[in-house]
Order: C-alpha cells, then structure tokens, then sequence
C-alpha cells in the first residue's frame, strides 16, 4: 500500500501539465504515431494545457479582487469562508486514503472499455480528487466505508458515460476531433436539462446567440476583445473601482479574451494528429471500434461564451448571497461558477442568452449547496490539518461541484426517503440527457443561421504518415475569433472516414494554505 500511495503521489506531483502530455505520448506510440510526430504532439499539448492555466489564472486574479471588492460595497458579512474549488481540492488529497482512488478509476475504465459500456479513456487524472472528495461527503453522513467507495464508483461511471455524450458537441464546438470532457462539473447538466427544454418555448431564445452571432448583431460591441474590455470596465465600476482601475480591469478582461481562442487553437494542433492515430488503429485492430480522449475542461475555454457567462454571473451571486435567506456562504474564492457554466455551455450549444438565464435561476442552488455542505469541508479541513479555521467560522465553497448528485446520493445511501427518491430520479434525468444529447442537432445546427465556428489552421492529418505538426506554422494562424471551423472539422472527419480559478488563498482571513503539499500542483492546474 505504502508502495501503491508513493508512485500515484508521485504521478499526482508532476501536475497536468506534465503527466497528461505522457500519457499522449505513449497512446500515439502506441497507435502508430511516429515518434517524431508524437514527442511535438504531446509537448504542444503541454504548453497547451500551461498556456490555458496561465490565462485562466490571469483572469481570476482580475476578476477575484473586484468581487471581493463588490461584497464589501453591498456590506456581506457572512462566517462561511469560501475556499473555492482549488482549497477544496487541496484539502481533499491530504484525505488519508486518497491513492485508492487512483487504482479505482482505472479499474472502471478498463472494465468499461473492455465491455464496451464506454468510449471513453480519461486520461485527466488529477480530477480524481472528485472522487475522492464525494467519497468523504458520502462517508460524512453515512460513517460507512463502502458506501463512499461504491458512491464514487457510480459518479465514475455517470462520467464516462457524459464523455461519450459530449464527445460530438465538443468537436463541433471546438474543431478537437476524438477528445471529450469526462469531468464531474457537465454532470450539472442534469438539473439544467429541464430548463433548457423549457426555454424552448420561448422564441428569443432559440435565435442564434453565441459569440460570432452576437458580434454580427451589435456590430464592434460584440468583437471578442471589446466585449472582454467592457465588461471589465463595467465590472470595475459595479466594484467601486476608480476609472483607472476599471480601465485596468477592461484591459486585463480584453487580454484574456484575446488570448483564451488563441490558445485553444494549440489543443487541436497537438490533438488532432494522436486523434486520427488512434482512430486508425482502433478501426485496425478493433473492427473500426472509437475510442475518445478524456481531458480536463480547459479545452473548452476557448469558447468565450464561457467567460462571458461567468463574469456576468459575478455580482448576480453576490447579490443572492446578501438576499437568500438562510445562507452562509460569503463568495469569493470560488465566485467563477466552472461548477456552472461549463455543463451550460455543452447543454446549450453556447447560446449565451440561454447560458446567463440558466445561471442566474440556478445561482441559489449553489449557495445552498455551499451552506449545506459546509459542516462537511469544515470538518474534512480540521481532520487533516491542512487549513487554520477559526473559531466560529466554517470554510466552504460557493459554487460546490455537483450539489445535486452529492446531496441525493448520499443521502440516499444514509437511508433518507426523499433522497433515494430523488437519487432515482436524477438517475432518470441522466438517461433522458444522454438520450437527448446524442441525438440533438449539433450546436453548429441548432438554432437556425447559428454561425459555425471560425476557422482552425491545425493539421488534421489521416495516418500516422501525416504532414509533421510545426509550432511554426501558429504564424500563419487568423486569432481573430474564438473558434475552429467546421470546415476543418468536416474534412477532419472525412479523412477518418467517419475549468480554474487560481486565487491566492492566503489573502483569505483564517487561512493557511502554505504549508499543504498540493500547492505545486494546484499552481500547475486550472481544476
């Protein structure tokens, strides 16, 4: 066991940036990919994945003053501390029996490849901390064990089986052939599944409404970098900012708008030569068989919809937090709803009307899902040690991953009615969103004259023999929009024949972050 827990620490400390660029590298060996081909490949998807987390980093410590700034101009004072999710995570792979975790991922993987429940291989092993997290919840409220393992397994599954279900709307929103988003935060899909269906009846908002859609309706005010500069300078103001400090923000908001579809065009040059090496060997060696890279969220973050969204979002939960009663919650670590917004974006087609409205009826879900949990992070934080939590205060997350799934599932499993009830009926509203999203019309589709997404100069190669993928050849890329074409994924696809908030937390009153052992990686990794 000792031996077991240091090599997954070990795997754990290189950090994403490092271990999932590895693991590429060896799946294009093994599909076929030269090594040439491979070794750029996977560096290119190293400083794909660094370049994401530098630029989502920037942004949050923009946009984290300012709302701390804005919660104290609307006078919050609240004695549930939010940590965020990197606080969380931090605390949670301190938890004592965190390794097994690593071995149970796996484990479910293979047997699902194998049986072909899934087509799935999730590579984005450092969110095992999710799992681990629901185990200790579970165990929180159960003091059984097994329950936790056997609840961990189950949300395993769920998300290999959303990989899956995402896998076409990500390539169409993205241009990334053969890659999906496995990740625990789409699950909230299922509670956003219902409302989604109801905002189909009304007809605004089944115009076209992602980010090219809205440039070409309002003209200059909707270009990526002017939209990213107003809504800073409007966020500096709503925080009491001086006009220097909001034309700061403006200036930062533009910058990392500019930059998220620039960088995102580096995933499809690094991705799409082991995507067609391993669908060549799949179709040789499995009857024709596909099998989907599972990555982290970042690879969705060149979609600017996302940013938008959850800016937006920003003084709308600190207002709910100043006028839901009975909350707890004082928002700031955590106060970029990823939780939210990247199952909304998938869900939606990135209609960004749809998106905002989607996040401001489901904010007070999470708020109380921060409350109700935070006895349970509290008491994770003092069992391990890692964090200093003052005396009549808690710690807690204002947009807690999943406080759907954790609440039901657990409780269920606690023997509570009401939550076996609704434990089954979430598991019915997963098999009505699987059912619905692999049949829905692709976002580039589904709403009339929506505009396809913007061309991508990535190679898109047939067989290992392909052209070589060249960093130099980014020179010649247009960086004007946010997003890869459809035209190139549609030749892509003939061819084959077919988030993180990184804040500091020390600035957070009462706690002490310095000393936990994950801070390395939690400074490599944007969630």
């Amino acid at each position: 066991m000792t031996i077991l827990k240091d090599v997954v620490n070990y795997i754990l400390n290189l950090g994403g940036p490092v271990f999932v660029p590895l693991i590429m590298l060896i799946l294009g060996l093994v599909a076929g990919l030269k090594f040439k081909k491979s070794i750029v490949a996977a560096l290119t998807l190293g400083v794909a994945f660094s370049g994401m987390t530098l630029v989502v980093n920037y942004m949050m410590e923009a946009i984290s003053p300012a709302a701390k700034s804005m919660s104290k101009l609307f006078h919050l004072s609240l004695n549930a501390i939010d940590a965020g999710w990197t606080g969380v995570a931090a605390i949670t792979w301190s938890y004592k029996s965190a390794f097994l975790f690593f071995p149970l991922l796996l484990a479910i993987n293979f047997v699902m490849l194998t049986f072909n429940w899934t087509k799935t291989l999730n590579v984005d092993m450092w969110n095992v901390w999710n799992k681990i997290f629901t185990y200790v919840v579970v165990l929180y409220f159960t003091h059984n064990a097994f329950f936790g393992f056997l609840v961990a397994g189950i949300q395993i599954v769920f998300e290999l089986k959303a990989g899956d279900m995402w896998q076409r709307h990500i390539e169409d929103l993205t241009g990334m052939p053969g890659v999906t988003v496995p990740h625990f935060i789409t699950l909230f899909a299922v509670i956003l599944q219902p409302l989604n269906k109801l905002l189909d009846f009304i007809p605004i908002m089944n115009k076209p409404f992602d980010a090219d859609a809205l440039q070409k309706r309002i003209g200059v005010w909707g270009d990526n970098t002017v939209m990213g500069a107003l809504i800073g300078v409007l966020l500096g103001f709503g925080a009491g900012y001086s006009v220097s400090g909001s034309l700061n923000l403006a200036i930062k908001a533009a910058t990392a708008m500019t930059l998220f579809p620039m960088i995102s065009k580096l995933f499809m040059t690094a991705l799409s030569p082991i995507a067609d090496a391993m669908s060549g060997f799949m179709q040789k060696h499995f009857k024709g068989r596909e099998v989907y890279i599972g990555l982290d969220w970042p690879i969705l973050a060149g979609r600017n919809e996302l940013w938008v969204t959850v800016i937006i979002l920003v003084p709308i939960m600190l207002v709910f937090a100043m006028i839901l009663p009975h909350n707890t919650v004082l928002p700031f670590a955590g106060i970029i709803n990823l939780s939210f917004v990247n199952a909304a974006l998938l869900l939606t087609g990135a209609n960004l009307l749809r998106m905002i409205t989607l996040g401001i009826i489901t904010t007070p879900i999470f708020l109380y899902g921060a409350t109700y949990f935070a006895p349970v992070i509290t008491n994770l934080a003092k069992s391990t040690g890692t964090v200093k939590v003052q005396a009549g205060q808690q710690l807690s997350w204002s947009t807690f991953e999943g406080p759907d799934f954790r609440l039901f599932f657990a409780q269920a499993f606690n023997g509570q009615w009401w939550a076996i009830a609704l434990a089954v009926l979430w598991t019915l509203g997963f098999i009505w969103l699987y059912r619905d999203q692999i049949k829905i019309k692709l976002p580039s589709q589904r709403y009339g004259t929506l505009t396809p997404v913007a061309a991508a100069t990535a190679p898109a190669s047939t067989s290992s023999d392909a052209a070589d993928v060249d960093l130099s050849d980014l020179s010649g890329m247009d960086f004007s929009d946010a997003k890869a074409s459809n035209e190139s994924k549609k030749a892509a696809k003939d061819k084959q024949d077919d988030t993180a908030d990184d804040v500091d937390l020390n600035d957070i009153g009462g706690l002490d972050f310095s000393q936990t052992s994950h801070d390395k990686k939690r400074g490599d990794k944007g969630e």
